[in-house]
C-alpha cells in the first residue's frame, strides 16, 4: 500500500562538513547521497581528526562559514565571517581557514577508513566523558564525510511536536541538518518518520530511499547559528521526548539519548524537486 507523506518543502546541501549549506529548489540524487553534499571536510594536521562543530570547543567557528558548491567545476565557494569569500582550489584557502580556527588544517576530498572526529556531550556521555572520539560514516559508502547515513530527513509534524513540547525554542530546519524537510501531509502530527524505518520512501516519480535508522542528534543542534540563539533546552527536549531503538549512537539502556529526523539509503537515484510529492511506499 502506498501512503502519502507530504510534499518537500526544503532541501538542502552542506558542501563542506559543519560549515553552513546552502538551500536549493533541485538537485541530483545518487547512491552517494546529493551531488556536492559534504564533498569536503576540514583535516586537523596534529591529530587527524576531521573538523567538526560537534566539538564546539575546538571547531564553533566553522558554524561562521557557509559553502556552496559549485555545479560542474567540483569546487566550493566559502563565505567567512568577515564576508570574504575563497575557492577550495585557492592554494591559500586551507591556510586561511587555519588562521581563523586556530588550528592548521587540509582540505581533504576523501575520507579515510573508520574516520574520527571528536564529539562533546551535553550532559555528560554514556560513559561519562565530556568529550569522546567518535568512529563516523559507518552507514554511507566509504570515503564519504557523511556522519552516517547518506540523505538526512526530518517532517513539519516533528519540528511543530518539538514546538508544542518546548514553546520557548526555536525548531528551525537548521538546527537540524536536514538534506529533505517534508511538509506533513493529511494534519499528520507527532513524530511521524520515525514510523518510517525500514520503510521505502518515494519522492517524485523516479527517486526512492531505504530509511534505515532514527537520527541521533547531538549538541550542534543546540549551537547559535545566523539569527538562531544557543539553546541546550533544543537538544533536551528531543532526549525527552523521542528516545529512539536501536543503531549507532545508543547510550547505555540501548536507547538513543535523542532523535529528530532519520537518515535514508538511496535506491533509485534522480533529481529531487522542491514541492515534489513525498509517499511511503
Amino acid at each position: 500500500m502506498t501512503t502519502a507523506a507530504g510534499s518537500v518543502r526544503g532541501l538542502w546541501r552542506y558542501p563542506v562538513k559543519s560549515m553552513l549549506g546552502e538551500e536549493l529548489d533541485a538537485c541530483e540524487l545518487t547512491p552517494r547521497g546529493f551531488v556536492g553534499d559534504r564533498a569536503y571536510a576540514l583535516v586537523d594536521a596534529e591529530d587527524g581528526k576531521v573538523a567538526s562543530a560537534k566539538n564546539p570547543r575546538k571547531w564553533a567557528k566553522l558554524f561562521g562559514c557557509r559553502a556552496e558548491y559549485l555545479e560542474g567545476s567540483g569546487t566550493a565557494r566559502i563565505t567567512l565571517p568577515d564576508g570574504t569569500a575563497i575557492s577550495t582550489d585557492d592554494p591559500a584557502a586551507a591556510e586561511r581557514l587555519s588562521g581563523l580556527l586556530g588550528r592548521t588544517t587540509s582540505f581533504e576530498t576523501s575520507a579515510p577508513n573508520a574516520p574520527v572526529l571528536e564529539e562533546l556531550w551535553l550532559d555528560g556521555s554514556p560513559d561519562g566523558r565530556a568529550v569522546t572520539d567518535e568512529t563516523f560514516a559507518k552507514g554511507s559508502p566509504p570515503g564519504t564525510f557523511f556522519d552516517y547515513g547518506v540523505v538526512h530527513i526530518v517532517t513539519t509534524a516533528t519540528l511543530d511536536r518539538l514546538g508544542e513540547l518546548y514553546p520557548a525554542g526555536r525548531f528551525d530546519p537548521r538546527r537540524f541538518r536536514p538534506n529533505v524537510l517534508v511538509d506533513a501531509a493529511n494534519g499528520d502530527a507527532g513524530f511521524v518518520e520515525n514510523a518510517w524505518i525500514g520503510k521505502t520512501v518515494g519522492i517524485g516519480d523516479d527517486v526512492r530511499m531505504r530509511v534505515t535508522d532514527p537520527c541521533p542528534r547531538c549538541v550542534m543542534t543546540t549551537l547559535a547559528q545566523e539569527d538562531l540563539p544557543a539553546d541546550p533546552g533544543i537538544l533536551r527536549t528531543a532526549a525527552r521526548h523521542n528516545r529512539m531503538v536501536g543503531g549507532e549512537g545508543r547510550g547505555p539502556d540501548g536507547v538513543y539519548a535523542a532523535s529528530i529526523g532519520v537518515y535514508g539509503a538511496v535506491a533509485r537515484g534522480g533529481i529531487v524537486r522542491r514541492g515534489e510529492s513525498v509517499r511511503v511506499l
